[in-house]
């Protein structure tokens, strides 16, 4: 594998953690773990099948990330059998999607997975653009990869504060969630709201971002990987943390690829697959930038990987901010996008095409596409269906919590029922995009 692709063997704290391959002899840590499982599946062995225990975990928000149900097989303390019931916080999107304009669909799209809003919208509107056959201005393209990035680190800072907290690590809560907010009053900064901003627009963003902008997340970007290696410091000098991410959870590559499983869970097994690497979009090839991977796919990759995208994002943004171009942050097509207000008291046709777009919406050309992006969680895929008119057919979400929701089985089988949300902690599910 290249050196592109190996960060974590080259870890960004100088610390080689994972200098191993999984035929490597385990460390005191894991043989500790593997010793005490086998000895605990070995007593449940022994045991009638009258004696398993079928536990329903939730539906219950908390501790799930989400509205999430699980019933749980239990043999002693060891889940032998787990299925993932959903669809508690189905709110039909993607049929509501049917009834609206091209653009309204926009706050629709958002509330699917509410972690990483900027993702949603950005896959719908780069499918319909597509249709459009439209180029969006270099502008729009840095600044769609700024806030994108900047809502991956946000999304992170949401998983690694609340899986810490279901390892019993409060403090660390505090600390991603003071890093969360020097996010979200970016996003507040260029748009006026701090979740669900609609600040991507088809054809471009709805505003250019303003005085102060660049100069704050400049500062935000060059103190944050300080901030992650105080975060590492804590969680890989905490022995218990370690005993109980090491080893545990185990998934093969080859497991994964079957199910589909894309993202942070993938790469943790050593597969490099990163769609800005592999298909880049939206000028992701203008920056410099590393392919975080794993060695044995376990809980404790897991939580490294997303910890070394930290990094690569934050490299990612202060190249796009300190390239930022110059010239229009949405495109000149007038039956795309609205004209400018000063437009509107000169230029007739502006003020047609503005009352066209307002209350009819554009028109797009009969077709279908899909568009796959890299979200926090894996390949976040938008299908539109168009059939010439102002509304689409069809809008459906490829949403990578609900595939990777299928591996959580694999993982947790034979594992003991504390380590079972650990695992699900470190899957990263978030309800509202797998039920929509």
């Amino acid at each position: 594998m290249s050196d592109e692709h190996r960060t974590l063997d080259a870890d960004p704290l100088g610390v080689s953690y994972r200098e191993r391959e999984a035929s490597i002899t385990l460390s005191p840590i894991e043989r500790q773990i593997a010793e005490r499982r086998a000895v605990s599946q070995a007593d449940t062995a022994l045991a009638p099948e009258t004696e398993l225990l079928t536990l329903n975990i939730g539906p219950h928000h908390p501790a799930t990330h989400g509205v999430l149900r699980l019933l749980t097989t239990l043999q002693g303390e060891i889940v032998r059998d787990i299925k993932p019931l959903i669809g508690y916080v189905h709110t039909g999107i993607e049929k509501n999607c049917e009834d609206k304009s091209y653009w309204k669909v926009i706050p629709l799209v958002e509330r699917m997975d509410y972690a990483s809003y900027y993702f949603n919208a950005m896959a719908y509107c780069m499918a319909v653009e597509k249709l459009l056959g439209i180029e969006v201005p270099p502008r729009a393209q840095y600044l769609r990869v700024i806030h994108a990035e900047l809502c991956r680190i946000h999304s992170h800072m949401l998983w690694l504060g609340t899986s810490a907290l279901d390892l019993g690590a409060i403090s660390m809560f505090w600390y991603c969630f003071r890093e969360r907010d020097n996010v979200l009053d970016l996003f507040e900064m260029s748009s006026g709201q701090r979740m669900h901003t609609r600040y991507f627009q088809i054809g471009g963003v709805v505003e250019d971002v303003p005085p102060g902008f660049v100069e704050k997340a400049l500062w935000f970007v060059r103190q944050m990987p300080g901030r992650v290696d105080q975060f590492a410091d804590l969680l890989d000098s905490n022995e218990i943390l370690l005993q109980r991410m090491r080893g545990v959870g185990m998934c093969s590559q080859e497991r994964l690829l079957e199910l589909g499983v894309t993202g942070p869970l993938l790469r943790a097994t050593g597969n490099p697959w990163d769609l800005r690497k592999a298909t880049p979009y939206s000028s992701y090839d203008h920056f410099n930038f590393k392919i975080p991977v794993g060695t044995v796919g376990d809980n404790y990759d897991r939580y490294r990987v997303r910890l070394a995208e930290i990094y690569e994002s934050c490299k990612i943004i202060e190249q796009a901010l300190e390239g930022l171009p110059e010239g229009d942050w949405i495109t000149d097509d007038r039956k795309v996008a609205l004209p400018p207000r000063h437009e509107l008291a000169t230029s007739m046709e502006a003020l047609i095409h503005h009352f066209k777009l307002v209350t009819e919406g554009m028109r797009v050309p009969p077709g279908e596409v899909y568009m796959p992006i890299e979200s926090p969680r894996g390949e976040l895929g938008c299908f539109v269906v168009s059939d010439g008119s102002s509304k689409p057919a069809r809008v459906h979400m490829r949403e990578p919590s609900f595939v990777n929701l299928q591996a959580l089985g694999d993982m947790v089988k034979d594992e003991y029922l504390a380590d079972m949300i650990v695992t699900l902690a470190m899957l990263d599910p978030v309800l509202g995009g797998i039920d929509r």
